[in-house]
C-alpha cells in the first residue's frame, strides 16, 4: 500500500496522552499550500488493547462526536492499560457543516475505503485510516446515528462476522454495550468499501458500531446509555482500568437487519405520513404509512405496505419524502449458532 500524505505532529507510539491534527493537503484558489485540520487523540500507557474511536465519519451524525469529545477531556493515561486512539470528527469538512457528505468531493467516508492516497480529501482520509490507524487494532468502534434524514432505535450493531470465533466476540460486546437491541447486517450497505471492510483487509479487526438515534439531534439519556455501554466495552477487554459505576442488568434483543432491497421506500414525492413507530413488531404486507401531495390535495394519498415484517429499526425523520427515499427498515429475530 502507498505512504499516506496525511501527516501529524503526534507520535502513536509514544506513552502518554496527546492531542493534536491529522493534515489533509489540499490546494485551492484560497490556499496553494493548505491542509485541513482532522482532530486525534492518541492515550497510550504500556502493553495492552490497542482500540481506534470514530465518530463524524458522517458529519450529520452527532451523537458519538459528543461522546468523543467528552471522553478526550476526561481520559488520562493512566486510567489505561494500552492503547485509544480518537478520531472524534473523522470526515471534518462534512463536521463543519454539517452533512452527511463532505461539501469539498461529496465524499461518503463509510463507502470510500480502502482510499487513495493521491485521491481526494475523503479518499486521503479513508487511506489514512485503514494503512497507518487499523494496523494493530484489536477493536474498532465506529459511533453513527440517523443522521438528519432517518431516526434510529438506539442500537448497536454488528456486521455479520464471517468466522464463529468472530461471531461469539461480536455477540458478546453487543451484550456487555448493552443498549436494548443490537443488530447484525450484511454488508450490502456498504461492502468493502466501509470501515469493515477495511477491519477485514487489515487482518480481521473487530469492529462494533452503533445506531445512536438521530434526526439531528442528540437525547441526554441515550448519550449517557452509550457513554456507559463504551465503558463497558472498554472495561471488558482490558483497556480501562478500572470498572465502570453501576452495571448493565437489561437483556439485548438480538436482531438481524434485513436486505436494503427489503427495506421500504418512498414511491413518489410528497408528504410522508407514518403509521407505525420505532420498536413496533409489524407483518409481513402491513401498512407502513402514506404519502400526501400538497400540490395535488384533492388526490387519494398513496399506501405504502411492509413487504417483510419484524421490529421497526429505522424511519425516515423528515416529513418531506422523494421517489427513492428510504421510509423504514426493520429487523427480525436472530438467533447467532
Amino acid at each position: 500500500m502507498q505512504p499516506s500524505r496525511i501527516w501529524s505532529e503526534i507520535d502513536f507510539q509514544k506513552d502518554g496522552k496527546a492531542t493534536g491534527y491529522l493534515r489533509v493537503p489540499i490546494s485551492t484558489n484560497a490556499s496553494a499550500y493548505g491542509w485541513i485540520p482532522i482532530p486525534i487523540a492518541s492515550i497510550k500507557n504500556g502493553s495492552g488493547p490497542r482500540v481506534l474511536l470514530i465518530a463524524g465519519s458522517h458529519g450529520d451524525e452527532w451523537e458519538g462526536q459528543i461522546m468523543l469529545i467528552k471522553l478526550i477531556q476526561s481520559l488520562k493515561a493512566e486510567d489505561i492499560q494500552g492503547h485509544l486512539i480518537i478520531l472524534p470528527g473523522a470526515n471534518a469538512p462534512a463536521v463543519q457543516v454539517g452533512q452527511r457528505v463532505s461539501p469539498l468531493d461529496d465524499g461518503n467516508l463509510n463507502r470510500s475505503f480502502p482510499g487513495d492516497p493521491n485521491g481526494t480529501p475523503t479518499m486521503m482520509i479513508a487511506h489514512f485510516i485503514e494503512a497507518v490507524l487499523l494496523p494493530g487494532c484489536d477493536l474498532v468502534c465506529d459511533f453513527h446515528s440517523g443522521g438528519s434524514s432517518l431516526e434510529y432505535l438506539p442500537s448497536t450493531v454488528v456486521i455479520a462476522p464471517r468466522s464463529d470465533s468472530q461471531l461469539r466476540q461480536s455477540v458478546d460486546l453487543l451484550r456487555v454495550f448493552g443498549l436494548p437491541v443490537g443488530f447484525a447486517t450484511d454488508a450490502s450497505t456498504g461492502g468493502d468499501r466501509s470501515l469493515t471492510g477495511a477491519c477485514d483487509r487489515v487482518g480481521s479487526v473487530l469492529c462494533l458500531s452503533t445506531e445512536l438515534g438521530g434526526g439531528g439531534t442528540a437525547s441526554r439519556n441515550l448519550l449517557r446509555a452509550a457513554e456507559d455501554g463504551l465503558a463497558r466495552v472498554l472495561h471488558h477487554i482490558g483497556v480501562l482500568s478500572a470498572a465502570p459505576e453501576g452495571s448493565h442488568s437489561g437483556s439485548t434483543q438480538l436482531l438481524y437487519r434485513v436486505r436494503p432491497a427489503d427495506f421500504v421506500y418512498s414511491p413518489a414525492n410528497g408528504l410522508f405520513e407514518p403509521f407505525v413507530t420505532l420498536g413496533d413488531s409489524v407483518g409481513d404486507g402491513q401498512e407502513a404509512g402514506c404519502i400526501h401531495f400538497t400540490e395535488e390535495p384533492w388526490r387519494k394519498p398513496v399506501t405504502i405496505y411492509f413487504g417483510m415484517g419484524g421490529v421497526v429499526l429505522c424511519r425516515r425523520f423528515l416529513a418531506r419524502a422523494t421517489l427513492g427515499d428510504c421510509l423504514f427498515n426493520v429487523g427480525r429475530t436472530w438467533t447467532p449458532q
